[in-house]
């Protein structure tokens, strides 16, 4: 039996976990602001360097983070569900599945339209990517750990192999291997059309990873050894990083070459492709998670308390900063008219708005989140626990 201890070091791991979940839904949301404000000078996959200004540059590389943590803490989070630290094992393939499809169903409606405030383009993004993991690691969860740890590795370091094939639009195999591997249309006529923004192929060897990693959270497991494994793996990830970017080894199909000043050199070397995401891409965003992991292990601030009042409600959080952000673009549309080309904007020299935008949602966000979050806590309305 666990002792008191071990269990509120576990309440403690739980928050961490939630604070860290929060913290890069908060950061998401600096790229969505971006996304209504600042489309008129929309990025490139890798960005264009020289081209994209400084402040564009690093918020886009600070919202790279988001997707792989989330999408790791997703799978740590299904082995925490299945594995609770006093009582039985829980069904993780029914939790799994009914989380993936809903997320799959969202994408292809309310997030759709929050996008778009229509349905001409079905566009299949980081929800989609996520339910589908989801899915996947449904059927494979009963399979022994290492054969799932060798399964995330192998998929997540050995799809860069095969990253700058293509396959023609008009062969069976076409479908398939854009769903997986290869961002572009999968339907490009008709009434609806449908694109695939997050090959989703990489991000099943992600929630791999993070289910097979999950263990190192147990009750059982020394706070100060999960903390120490946290930040080797960390550094790990971080120093392979080094060497295969440093050398243009592998990892990344857009290699790096020095240029003009430190700052433009900086940008190259970091500048990794998202969709889908390359190995370099990867090592960065999951060895930065793990760090930041390790350093939220033990933190109990503010900050903290906010970051985990998102991370409690993230889909709740997730949906409804979507449709503040639709609605709010739409009434300045209406106010201010298209400024940039047919949307409306900010200028290139004015993207401290964005900044300013985002922190102002962000806190006007966090009351009602919070309330959701304690309504989620108390309620015994089943479908409540899926938002």
């Amino acid at each position: 039996m666990s002792s008191p201890t071990q269990l509120a070091t576990h309440t403690k791991r739980i928050t961490s976990i939630d604070a860290l979940r929060g913290f890069v839904m908060i950061v998401m949301m600096l790229d969505h602001v971006r996304e209504h404000l600042y489309l008129h000078l929309n990025v490139t996959d890798p960005m264009t360097v020289p081209g994209t200004p400084s402040d564009l540059y690093f918020s886009r590389l600070a919202a790279h983070f988001c997707a792989p943590v989330f999408v790791f803490l997703t799978g740590l989070s299904a082995w925490l569900y299945g594995n609770p630290p006093s009582g039985a094992p829980r069904n993780v393939r029914e939790f799994l599945l009914k989380r993936g499809l809903l997320l799959i169903a969202l994408e292809l409606t309310v997030v759709n339209f929050a996008w778009q405030g229509k349905y001409e383009v079905i566009y299949l993004q980081v929800m989609w990517a996520i339910g589908f993991s989801m899915v996947v690691l449904a059927f494979l969860s009963g399979l022994p750990r290492w054969l799932l740890a060798t399964l995330g590795f192998v998929i997540v370091c050995g799809h860069n192999a095969v990253a700058g094939y293509t396959v023609p639009d008009d062969s069976p195999w076409y479908p398939l291997w854009t769903l997986m591997l290869h961002r572009g249309w999968l339907v490009a006529e008709g009434v609806v059309k449908v694109k695939l923004s997050y090959p989703a192929l990489p991000w099943v060897g992600v929630i791999l990873l993070g289910y097979t990693f999950a263990p190192l959270f147990s009750s059982v497991v020394d706070a100060l050894k999960r903390r120490r494994t946290l930040i080797i793996t960390g550094l790990a990830c971080w120093a392979l990083l080094l060497v295969l970017r440093g050398f243009n080894i592998y990892g990344e199909n857009a290699p790096w070459t020095p240029q003009a000043t430190t700052l433009e050199t900086v940008k190259v070397w970091l500048n990794f492709t998202k969709y889908p995401p390359s190995l370099d891409f990867l090592l960065m965003t999951l060895g930065g998670g793990l760090l930041m992991l390790a350093a939220l292990e033990f933190a109990d601030n503010g900050f903290t308390k906010v970051c985990t009042t998102f991370g409690g409600a993230p889909m709740f959080y997730y949906i409804v900063h979507l449709y503040v952000l639709m609605v709010s673009y739409r009434i300045a549309f209406a106010i201010a008219g298209p400024n940039q080309g047919t949307r409306f904007g900010v200028d290139a020299d004015s993207f401290w708005i964005v900044w300013v935008v985002w922190l102002v949602v962000t806190a006007l966000l966090y009351y009602p989140v919070k309330a959701y979050g304690d309504f989620k806590r108390r309620t015994s309305i089943g479908w409540v626990k899926y938002f």
